[in-house]
């Protein structure tokens, strides 16, 4: 097995994300009055910086299901994304979950194999860091990315400019869309305010059009809902508006899998689905692979246990930490 890529097919899952995401839009009227009237305490979510030997943050956590909970609901409380609550509960319905049931809060992640300095969003975990390595913390978002054909640009960029209460302008190519889908034309701009999906805040990438931007819609976050800009919630774009300064390095990566021999002792890996499966340039979902690369053969060594450890994993990505051995 180490010495192959693995095939994955993959149109089940695409299918699947994009139903909920259809689902989740048109949820229904109780949710929605909840998810507006209900007040959440979302903050920023602050680790100190593992030893020079480890990328370990954070701890796994359980939640235990009450009447009147929904993943939605659940993911912002936690200030966690709903696809990656979903990803890790695969057999839980995220919709009407029962009582009584535990479901794995996925609040520990390894740390990138980057620079920690500035911002990174690593588009397979919609998430973002914001490091301080000056201050030993970083900080950690869920993150809404450009969905299937509007993706996220992968770039080396930085924050040039901060705005409040930003003007929405949508593009020429958004308002063609939506002539298309709607047979109207669309608002050339709109103000700040509740139907604004800029949010209250924004922050430009460079010289680019792609903004890191709060939005009216909490349920966009976590999921792959955008024209290719970066969404927060309410709470966490104000944060980075008020504690980002101009110029901040911003790297956005997609990087599926981590690795860390944890203080030399303990061998953990974290795998998520790579956004790249299903949009290659000839649409063939059915051809995309999960490419195992060579320095996962090295870290995951030749023991076959630790392998068969992980097919499932790779099969289908949880995108949870598992200790090879346990």
């Amino acid at each position: 097995m180490p010495c192959i890529i693995i095939k994955k097919i993959v149109a089940k899952r695409n299918i699947i994300v994009n139903s909920l995401t259809v689902i989740l839009i048109n949820f229904t009227c109780v949710v929605l009055l909840n998810l507006l009237f209900v007040s959440y305490s979302i903050q920023a979510t602050e680790y100190q910086l593992p030893s020079k030997n480890a990328r370990l943050i954070g701890e796994q956590k359980t939640h235990k299901i009450v009447k009147g909970d929904y993943f939605q609901k659940i993911s912002v409380h936690y200030n966690v994304g709903f696809l990656a609550l979903l990803a890790a509960n695969p057999n839980i319905d995220p919709f009407l979950p029962e009582p009584g049931t535990s479901i794995i809060i996925p609040s520990a992640m390894l740390l990138p194999f980057i620079k920690h300095e500035g911002i990174v969003v690593i588009l397979p975990e919609l998430r973002m860091y914001y490091f301080l390595p000056q201050e030993n913390k970083v900080h950690v978002f869920p993150v809404g990315i450009g969905k299937q054909g509007l993706a996220t640009p992968k770039v080396t960029s930085y924050i040039s400019n901060k705005r409040k209460n930003p003007t929405w302008r949508p593009t020429q190519e958004m308002r063609r869309r939506y002539f298309e889908k709607h047979g109207k034309e669309m608002a050339l701009e709109i103000q700040a305010g509740p139907d604004n999906p800029f949010g209250k805040y924004a922050l430009r990438l460079g010289n680019s059009e792609y903004l890191i931007h709060g939005t009216n819609q909490r349920f966009g976050i976590g999921m792959r809902a955008s024209s290719g800009c970066i969404r927060l919630f309410d709470d966490d774009i104000k944060w980075l508006f008020d504690n980002v300064p101009l110029n901040t390095k911003v790297r956005i990566i997609e990087q599926p899998i981590k690795m860390s021999y944890e203080n030399g002792q303990r061998q953990l890996i974290e795998i998520h689905s790579p956004l790249s499966i299903g949009e290659d340039k000839t649409n063939d979902k059915e051809s995309a692979t999960t490419v195992i690369t060579q320095a996962v053969k090295s870290f995951v060594g030749k023991k076959e246990s630790y392998w068969q450890q992980l097919a499932p994993m790779i099969e289908k990505p949880q995108g949870l930490i598992v200790e090879l051995g346990k």
